[in-house]
């Protein structure tokens, strides 16, 4: 009997943060935008991947963006060591606050439990050398990172010397009890090869939104059927599609023996 809980959990650029989808660039690589935040710490042209910056790849894919170059943004979750200088002992880390992590909290969402980050993507391509949302490509929903809790760091905990850039360790700092940090297991326990957090590399799996429909409603295996997604709107009668909600971060559901291997496919496209 599987005893995880799961929680898609919503991340990202949407329509009202950033105003774009992300980016499934050419290489597929999936690389989801941090929403703007005038108080962050971080700044969309400090955060580099590939020798860009994340502005100059937001810009390129929107030239009309109202983002300001020196923007600050929300790095959060944060998977990806290579985007910025890093201090020795860094991890993965998650946070969370407020209305969404006390949801967390009411369904008993804590350590050995499992978040699927999802977002709003879109391809890219190179036209002229320049990176474009791919014509045609459709706007879809999908799973890009992962991360199974191994500690949660509240306003009772030392924060390390490493965490002390991630945009929710102000508040913490403050004794702020609507804040905390998630950190992961070193590995999957249900999969030991791959690591407890990770971001995963574009592939058809990992596509939530069903072809040809908006990207909020979603083809999930038949096993689905049987659990109970938080945050779930009342599904159509004829059942062709999973109608996910459009709104709330963090939609969780108890997780089954026939999901775990669903799971593991999943977390086997992780980034090495």
């Amino acid at each position: 009997m599987c005893e995880m809980k799961v929680s898609f959990s919503r991340k990202g650029f949407d329509s009202k943060n950033g105003g774009q989808p992300n980016a499934i660039l050419p290489d597929g690589t999936l690389l989801p935008f941090p929403i703007p935040d005038s108080t962050g710490k971080d700044r969309y042209n400090s955060l580099v991947i590939d020798h860009r910056s994340f502005f100059d790849i937001i810009s390129e894919l929107r030239p009309r963006t109202q983002l300001k170059r020196d923007g600050g943004c929300h790095l959060d979750p944060d998977l990806i060591m290579e985007v910025k200088y890093r201090k020795e002992g860094w991890k993965p880390a998650f946070g969370q606050a407020d209305q969404s992590l006390s949801e967390l909290r009411n369904n008993d969402f804590g350590e050995g439990d499992l978040f699927l980050f999802f977002g709003w993507f879109r391809e890219t391509e190179y036209v002229t050398g320049k990176l474009r949302y791919k014509r045609n490509a459709p706007d879809i929903q999908l799973i890009y990172g992962y991360m199974q809790v191994g500690s949660i760091l509240s306003g009772d905990n030392d924060i390390p010397d490493w965490l002390m850039e991630h945009p929710h360790v102000g508040r913490i700092k403050e004794g702020s009890r609507s804040d905390a940090i998630f950190l992961p297991t070193e590995h999957l326990d249900f999969l030991p090869v791959a690591p407890g957090a990770s971001m995963l590399k574009f592939s058809p799996e990992l596509i939530l939104t069903a072809s040809g429909m908006t990207r909020s409603k979603w083809k999930l295996p038949d096993f689905f059927k049987e659990i109970k997604i938080g945050h779930s709107p009342k599904q159509p009668e004829n059942k062709e599609y999973f109608q996910s909600a459009t709104i709330g971060q963090e939609m969780i559901w108890e997780c089954t023996e026939e999901a775990i291997g669903w799971i593991k496919k999943i977390c086997q496209l992780h980034v090495v």
